[in-house]
């Protein structure tokens, strides 16, 4: 799938899935419309993630969904996955390139335009902007944390490459967030923390299409 399709995206932790598995979680998701799931599970082995991660590849094979690995390169190889996500303290964007090859899906997180424009020359195909809402998931430098819709659309306009926006977003805020020019929004806890995770993704995915008309001029109703 092409990365400016991602308008739904999905970041797994299964600590806050309310007991339910990472499986569960993603399953219910693509049944609500999410276009991505990102694999990331960051406090667990790479083991454990590697064989959650043979499961995802199936499930979201089947569905026509792109599956994302975070972080691990390797991990990303050894299960097929489309691609890898990589941060500023991860591998080099242009070393997940090169290990992964040209077909791939490689991301980068980045929180200002300069970060951007370094990311987009070294070969990403897509950047995850954040934290724009504030995140409770990771420690985030205070700089990092809170960017908002403002710093989406900056670097929407000095990059040529789609930005999807990620940190604290929901149904009720993702609207402004794609309105500013990301292609979509990508959520942990707003679908994994949810009680019905497929009715979860399913709000996501109309506020982010809705949201779309909007910037292109049209009206809900349309």
């Amino acid at each position: 799938m092409d990365p400016s399709n991602y308008g739904t995206y999905l970041v797994t932790q299964q600590s806050i899935s309310e007991g339910r598995s990472t499986i569960d979680v993603v399953r219910a998701a693509i049944d609500g419309g999410v276009d991505v799931v990102q694999l990331r599970e960051k406090e667990t082995e790479a083991r454990f993630r590697y064989d959650l991660g043979l499961e995802l590849r199936e499930l979201t094979a089947e569905a026509g969904v792109d599956l994302i690995v975070n972080d691990r390169v390797d991990i990303a190889q050894a299960i097929d996955a489309d691609g890898v996500h990589v941060g500023q303290s991860d591998l080099p964007v242009a070393v997940a390139r090169d290990l992964l090859g040209p077909d791939a899906v490689v991301g980068c997180s980045t929180s200002t335009v300069e970060e951007a424009l370094e990311a987009e020359a070294a070969g990403a195909d897509y950047l995850g902007i954040g934290a724009v809402y504030g995140t409770s998931s990771k420690d985030v430098a205070a700089e990092e944390d809170g960017v908002g819709p403002e710093r989406i659309a900056e670097i929407v306009d000095a990059v040529s490459i789609p930005v999807v926006g990620i940190g604290g977003i929901t149904a009720d805020n993702a609207g402004p967030v794609v309105e500013s020019g990301a292609v979509g929004v990508a959520v942990i806890s707003e679908i994994t923390a949810a009680d019905d995770p497929q009715a979860a993704a399913a709000a996501l995915a109309e506020t982010v299409e809705t949201a779309k008309g909007m910037a292109n001029g049209s009206t809900p109703d349309e």
